[in-house]
Parts: structure tokens; sequence; C-alpha cells
């Protein structure tokens, strides 16, 4: 058998395509499929089955609309309780892709209905662990009190987690190949490594899962110092067992505007996407700017941190060639729905940020009050400037009111990027406060 992972940089998402004299099958697609149908061509392979791991919170998965488009079958847990056509795919089933076979396990902990895929041919052995088992590190409890057929309590699912860790690969050799749904930069789970592929027997040296531990020490490991949960994960958890729309036929139902100095109804937020000095220059009102410059932009994940699902928003792009992208990658969250549009704007377009004198707030740091957006995680290793009031940017919207406007903001981060979006935010709010932006100037003091 042959494997071909595929990776999207932004969210540190991992897919893969298995093929087997002739056929393939995919594994936690991405939702736009041209790139397993342009690999099915190369390699002279029918696309006949989509395996998936659980309802992913992160992204929007492309599985129905294969199935629609190659007539293959969707293999997923009963406990997910989709309604769209599907082979329900649970512990002891098994099905063959070409000469490999392909065998579920139910492994809870990420979630209530995981299952983990062992992959089989000519004594070689291949696990897709999805988010249940990383490089370094498990998935995350924490994300299915909400959202899901089976929802459960984090500590439920900690203690599934442990469970799993400990019984659920005894039998799998130590020349296992794991492939995991995510890498690094994954906000599914915390602490992973940069490696995309790893070895039982590896795993079991290194990964503190496969420590000898207690239940109530696993526990309290796992849940500690998580990252945030953004807004979409839930919402997203709930259309992927939906399942979503045809991504073409989504994004190509965006209006596009050209030359927009406003929007038709005022008041709804404007998600202006380019780069911060450009969109401190000219912008249009109840803008946030959240950047999506190249793929080394977080824009998906702050996108869905800071925009609360079906609200609705317009897109302003930098120019008509980044449109398709912006649409695209707008589109891996499942937001193209409440776009109001995607725009390029006016040379008239007038208002502006604040310029900030950087000396001057050097010297005078008691004349502002200064913002720390970073993480919870992050401010706890300690603050920058000891008076910062500290407000996480994927709450900032709903705590401005803890802070007092009778002094100029300075709104920072830890490199730059996050501080954009939140000035932008206080500027909506205080209309009558000057706000700056330290951005990459935070490198002079931390």
């Amino acid at each position: 058998m042959k494997i071909k992972q595929f990776k999207d940089d932004p969210l540190a998402h991992y897919s893969y395509a298995l093929v087997s004299d002739g056929e393939m099958a995919l594994v936690d697609p991405s939702r736009n499929p041209m790139q397993y149908y342009k690999y099915a061509e190369e390699n002279n392979a029918k696309i006949v089955a989509v395996f998936e791991t659980h309802p992913h919170a992160d992204f929007v998965s492309g599985h129905l609309q294969i199935q629609q488009e190659t007539g293959s079958t969707i293999y997923i847990s009963k406990n997910v309780g989709v309604e769209y056509t599907h082979t329900p795919f649970d512990e002891g089933d098994e099905v063959k892709i070409g000469d490999a076979s392909i065998k579920a396990i139910h492994t809870p902990g990420h979630s209530p209905d995981s299952l983990t895929f062992i992959a089989e041919e000519n004594g070689e052995t291949i696990m897709f662990s999805g988010d249940t088992l990383f490089i370094g590190d498990v998935g995350r409890p924490d994300l299915r009190e909400k959202a899901g057929n089976m929802k459960a309590k984090r500590v439920e699912l900690a203690k599934q987690m442990y469970n799993t860790m400990q019984t659920k690969f005894n039998e799998l050799p130590d020349d296992t190949i794991i492939y995991p749904a995510h890498g690094a930069g994954s906000l599914c789970g915390k602490n992973m490594s940069d490696a995309s592929s790893s070895t039982l027997g590896n795993e079991r040296q290194g990964n503190w899962a496969f420590k000898d531990q207690t239940e109530e020490e696993f526990v309290e490991e796992i849940l500690k110092d998580q990252p945030f949960i953004p807004a979409y994960f839930g919402f997203s958890v709930e259309l992927n067992r939906k399942g979503a729309l045809n991504v073409q036929k989504a994004k190509y139902e965006v209006p596009v505007k050209l030359y927009v100095d406003s929007v038709e109804k005022e008041g709804i937020t404007v998600v202006d996407t380019r780069d911060g000095d450009a969109y401190k220059k000219g912008h249009l009102p109840n803008s946030i700017n959240i950047m999506a410059r190249s793929e080394s932009d977080k824009y998906e994940t702050w996108l869905g941190a800071i925009i609360e699902p079906e609200e609705e928003f317009y897109l302003v792009a930098e120019s008509v060639d980044q449109i398709d992208d912006l649409l695209e990658r707008t589109a891996k969250i499942g937001y193209e729905k409440q776009m109001k549009g995607v725009v390029t704007l006016s040379e008239k377009v007038s208002k502006s940020s604040d310029e900030f004198n950087l000396e001057d707030f050097k010297a005078n740091k008691d004349k502002y009050t200064i913002v720390d957006i970073r993480n919870e995680s992050e401010i706890a290793e300690g603050k920058i400037f000891d008076d910062a009031k500290a407000i996480p940017l994927n709450e900032l919207r709903n705590r401005t009111d803890e802070l007092p406007g009778d002094k100029p903001f300075m709104v920072h981060c830890a490199g730059g990027y996050r501080s954009a979006a939140g000035s932008s935010i206080l500027e909506n709010k205080f209309k009558n406060t000057k706000v700056y932006d330290l951005s990459e100037a935070i490198k002079e003091f931390s």
C-alpha cells in the first residue's frame, strides 16, 4: 500500500490517501477535494472510500462532497449519529481497499465517538490515529461538552483517554507507523511534536501518555494548560455531522464587489485581511484586522475565534488575486455562508488608525492603558508590562467593558500579528479614545 500525507499548514491538519491495487481511500479529508482527485488520477486509482475518525472541531471535512462526486462509501462510527448515506464502521469491523485491510478501533478520549484506523498489507501496519494519538501527546478531552451527538464532560473523556492509552494499542507491534490528524500548531491538543509521523515504539518510549501512571495523574496532566477553544469549534462539529455543502458552489455564491468605500448594511462587522500597515492607512468602519497575508498567518483560527458562528460579515481583500484564496480559507471552517460579500476597497476610504510615538510610550508608559491580548497560558508565564490589563484576544470583544477609556490604549501580543486584530476591536468600541497597536515593536520589550 502507498500512503500520501497532505498538510494544511494554517490549521496544522494532516489528511491521507491510501492506495492499493488501483483503489484509493481517504482519511479525514480537508473540505476541498481537488488535491485528492489529482492524486487519484496520478496514481490511476479510483476513490472508493472515505474514513472519518470523528466529527472534527477545527476544520470542515469534504467527505459528503467526495461521496457525491466519486460514488465512494463514507465509513464513520454509528455513535456520530449522521443522517447522510454511510456505512457504520466501529470496533470489530473490517473492510478491504485493494489488497489492504482496514480495521476500526474505538478510541474515546478526544471525543466519545473517536475511531483509530489500522491498515495492514504484506506485514506492514499503519495507524491513522485521528485526534486520539499525536506525536508526543494525545488529543484534548474538553471539546465535546456542548457539541456532537454524544456529549461528554472533560473529566469523563480524560478518563476514557487514559483507558484508551492503557488498553487499545497493546496488541500492535512497535514498528506500527502512526499518522495523526494534526501536528504542532493545532488547537486540538498541546505540546505536539513538529514531526508528521512516528512509530508506536517511539511513542511508547517518549510520549508522556504511555508512561506508567495512575488515572488521577493522567487526568490532571491532560486537563492542565490546554489551549483556548475558538468559537467555531462546536459549530464545525455539527456541520461535519450534517455534511457540508459542495465547496465550489458555496464559494462562488458569495457576492464580490470592487472599489468599495462603504457597505450596504451599516453595523455589520467587516473582516479586513490586509497587512496591518495598509489597514491603518485606511479601512471601513466596524472593521477587524485579521491578516491573511500568507499561510503562516493563522487567519482561519482567528476568524473562527473572533467572529461568532452565523455572525454576518464582509471580507476585505487586498486585491482580486487574493479573493479565491480567501474564500477557500474561509470555507475551511464553514464560514462562507455568513459572508455578505468579499470586497476590495476604494481609494476614497478614509477611516484610519492612530499613529503612535514609540519613544513617548517608552518614556511614559503610565500615560497608557496597556492591554495584553496573549493567551492565558502565555500570560501565566509572566507579563511583559506589570500594569497591563490581560484579556485574551478571543475574549476581547465580549470584555471591553472591563477596560477604562480615560487614557490611550496600547495593545500588544507576543509578536505583532494578534495585536492588529486586538487594536482594531478596541477602535470599534472606544470611538473617543486613541488606540495604538504596539505591533512588532513588542520585541523591544520582551
